[in-house]
Parts: C-alpha cells; structure tokens; sequence
C-alpha cells in the first residue's frame, strides 16, 4: 500500500492570514488535532498543531529571566514570543514541514513519523497538497493490507469515485471522511451527522463499479461538537 491508497484527501487547511481563534476553533469542530498552512498555489508552507496553540496559553507568564537571555540568541526570544503572541497562522506554524508523495510506501511514511515523533504527513504531487496521512490512516491501512499485494488501479478508481461523488453531494461536513478500498472491498471512516447520512454514504459507495462489499465504520459525530 502507498500512500495514495489510505491518504485523507478532503483536507481541511488554512492560509497564513487566517487568525489563531479561527484556527482553534476549526481544530475543535472537526476533532483534529492538526492543520495545513497552504498558499494561494495550495502549496504547504507550514502546520499548526494544537502544541502550537497551547503555546498562546504561555503568552501571560512570566518574562524569560535577564540571566537565561544571556545564554540564548535573541532570534529565538523573538521567535518565541511571536509564537505565544501571535494572531495568524504565519506567527504560530511550523515552518518546517515534511511532506511526501502519493506513491511513498506506508511503510516508509510510518518510519518517517517514528523517528520524527510527528502525527501526520501532508502529501503532495506536483508541489501541491493532495492529501494527508496521520497514524490512524496507518492504523487503518495496515488493517486492510493484503499481505502480497497493494491496492490495485481498479481500487485507486473507485476511491476517486466515491470521494468525488461525495464532494458533488455536499456530505460530510464534519471531520473529514476516509475511504479505503481494497480488492474491491470499501471501507468508510469518519463522521457523520445522521442515520440518514450513514445510509446514503454507504449506498452511494455501493453503487460504484467494481465493489464488492462496503464496510461501515463511521462514527456520530461526538455530543460536545454538535453545537459547534
């Protein structure tokens, strides 16, 4: 399995003008834990994470003693406080940020994370954001993972399928949905808002060429985001 095969592709991003409260709050309605940052190109250019906003929550302690200023580079006192005090995107993200491509092996993509301690991997294709992997798509994938073989061009395509069908009907508005197919068999994950939802959902990729079976595994969306 690659990366194109378990990747979220309805991701949710910001640009580097959007403001911190926005970006919180975004964070909380759709129950992640992280961000991309992409330009007006759709080029990621940074992350914010939920460790980057807990920093604002440091904005009110105490000042960094006059002793420990000696022994730092005054880049770094302003680079911190830009982050506990800053009011976009652009002042609170991760500049540096790892992404790979659609074809990485998940095997490789979950090495990557390991030794980087990170929870999640834009991916690219063509310098542009086309999806995300985070260590549930791991979890995932490895749950479907035919021990021989990879998902096949057939599965690829009823991916596509689905998730554009799903885009035209305008489901899903919260969290993201992610869909796994192999040898033929769906796999839905993600929220929904209704039993009505789950239905059509489950329908909808029923009815796409080349399935054989689709296996439900969205959730309700949790009672402290249905006011959000």
């Amino acid at each position: 399995m690659r990366a194109r095969d378990i990747m979220t592709t309805n991701v949710v991003t910001v640009t580097p003008e959007t403001s911190v409260p926005a970006i919180a709050e975004l964070l909380l309605s759709r129950n992640i834990s992280g961000v991309p940052v992409t330009d007006e190109n759709g080029a990621v250019v940074g992350i914010v994470t939920e460790g980057d906003l807990i920093q604002q929550g440091e904005s009110g302690a105490t000042h960094t003693s006059w002793w420990l200023s000696l022994f730092g580079d005054s880049a770094d006192t302003a680079g911190h406080y830009i982050k506990t005090h800053g009011k976009n995107a652009a002042d609170v993200m991760t500049r540096t940020v790892m992404t790979m491509e659609e074809d990485a092996l998940i095997g490789d993509i979950a090495r990557a994370m390991a030794e980087r301690h990170i929870k999640r991997i834009p991916i690219v294709a063509d310098g542009q954001l086309v999806g995300i992997v985070s260590r549930s798509n791991l979890l995932r994938g490895v749950l479907t993972r035919e021990t021989d073989t990879g998902s096949s061009t057939d599965d690829r395509e009823i991916k596509d399928t689905i998730l554009k069908a799903v885009n035209e009907q305008g489901w899903v508005t919260h969290g993201t949905l992610n869909v796994i197919v192999s040898a033929g068999v769906v796999e839905l994950w993600g929220w929904v808002e209704s039993a009505a939802e789950r239905r059509a959902l489950t329908l909808l990729a029923q009815d796409v060429k080349g399935v054989s079976r689709v296996e439900d595994h969205l959730g309700a969306i949790p009672h402290y985001l249905e006011s959000t």
